[in-house]
């Protein structure tokens, strides 16, 4: 079995690429059957029940792709992913990252622990990593392969959080954009704070500026229910989004998150607003990937607009406190890393295990049939009305004569060398318990 992974983030690709490639968590279903079909096709199974296992992470910080199969298929998974986000397979190829088995484990394993993370030690990954699992589920995409890779990524992730302070003095999004407000405004218990969308992100960033009491706190999102919630926690108005154009003007800092393809702000109703605010600045953050707010508005005078790449300086903040702690949680990976690579080579037949798993199944099979060939014969000895003990007898002989039948065979054969090989084997497999006691 093997095991790769195809992937972009905030370090290899710039945010409009990254955009390309977002995927909605309502979006990864049919994106992954899409995907399976294909690399079935591609790989001559029936491409309605491909075998290759599939999951896709998708945040505004990063899309990575991860696959299990009896084969790699690296460069088809690069052109597919390519061509679902319109661009060239070389352009793609210039701004992501390939990984094969150890390296697909030890990616995930950082991932999930926040060690590859714009922001060091931030948690908020492994609840989006654990989402785009249940997604894989339910799209019946994950097999047995990428659901012990992203379970051992969780428990990583857990003994990592539990066992060093990678988490300590970190900086998120949310507490980023709050400072850089704060450099901007003399006082947020003056202003005036809108939020576009409802989600996660949203939310932390509404809980950070909440704890700085501003003047008011107002929710636009698509669904009016689902803004009401929000904002009846922070204590703040909600409005539908076809609303912000005309009140864009009534707020001094405007942080939008949401999962529009299309941009949402648009350059003109921004600067509509400026003139009706008579260019008092305008804070805005983008946290969006896709962009909710266009790129043309950073130009404008009086704006201070930040996207999620431009934040990356203030989230660094605090980095060389905990750097302490990454020898630490790197040294738990490589552990995490040995034991998964162990569990696929006794899985896999050209691993250095041999391939002990299907033997083993193999074994088992062969028993099982044994044993029911000799059942089956001793109930119908005992349907003749043969003696309950003699039946037995002849049951436990039955069965031993079978398993021991081939080692038999096996010591009579080949020449003296063989021989004696074979006879420690057997020895060391049938008379355990004599060398224990030096027989």
């Amino acid at each position: 079995m093997a095991v790769w992974a195809l992937g972009i983030n905030h370090n290899t690709a710039p945010l409009d690429l990254r955009g390309r490639f977002a995927f909605a968590l309502d979006q990864i279903t049919p994106t992954l059957q899409g995907l399976r079909q294909s690399l079935g096709q591609n790989s001559r199974q029936n491409s309605r029940h491909p075998d290759v296992e599939t999951a896709i992470i998708s945040t505004c910080n990063r899309t990575e792709i991860y696959c299990a199969g009896e084969q790699a298929a690296m460069d088809h998974t690069l052109d597919w992913l390519a061509q679902s986000g319109g661009v060239s397979p070389a352009l793609l190829r210039s701004h992501s990252y390939t990984l094969e088995d150890s390296l697909v484990a030890r990616h995930a394993f950082r991932v999930a622990s926040g060690l590859d993370s714009m922001v060091l030690g931030e948690a908020q990954i492994l609840g989006q990593m654990k989402n785009a699992v249940r997604a894989a589920e339910t799209a019946g995409a994950l097999g047995t392969t990428l659901n012990q890779l992203f379970q051992r990524s969780f428990a990583v992730a857990k003994e990592v959080r539990t066992s060093t302070e990678i988490g300590a003095h970190s900086i998120s999004m949310a507490a980023a954009a709050v400072r850089l407000a704060g450099q901007l405004f003399e006082d947020l218990a003056k202003i005036r704070v809108l939020f576009v969308g409802a989600g996660e992100m949203i939310e932390l960033a509404a809980t950070h500026f909440a704890a700085r009491n501003p003047q008011s706190i107002a929710i636009a999102n698509r669904t009016l229910e689902r803004g009401e919630k929000l904002a009846t926690r922070f204590g703040g108005e909600v409005m539908h989004l076809s609303d912000l154009p005309e009140r864009l003007h009534e707020f001094d800092a405007i942080i939008s998150c949401t999962a529009s393809t299309l941009p949402i702000i648009g350059l003109g109703a921004v600067e509509r607003a400026l003139k009706k605010r008579r260019h008092r600045p305008l804070f805005m953050v983008d946290l969006a990937v896709p962009r909710d707010i266009e790129p043309e508005v950073k130009a404008l005078g009086d704006v201070y607009l930040y996207t999620v790449d431009d934040l990356a300086s203030v989230v660094q903040t605090g980095q060389a406190n905990r750097q302490a702690a990454v020898a630490q949680a790197e040294a738990i990976i490589d552990a995490g890393v040995q034991s998964f690579m162990h569990w696929m080579d006794l899985r896999s037949p050209a691993g250095a295990a041999g391939g002990v798993v299907p033997l083993i199944q193999q074994i088992n099979a062969q028993t099982d049939e044994w044993r029911a060939l000799e059942i089956a014969r001793a109930k119908k000895l005992l349907a003749k009305g043969e003696n309950v003990d003699a039946v037995l007898e002849a049951l436990s002989r039955g069965l031993a004569q079978k398993m021991l039948h081939g080692t038999m065979a096996e010591l009579r054969a080949g020449d003296a060398d063989m021989r004696a090989q074979t006879a420690q084997t057997v020895s060391r497999l049938f008379l355990r318990s004599q060398s224990k006691t030096g027989l």
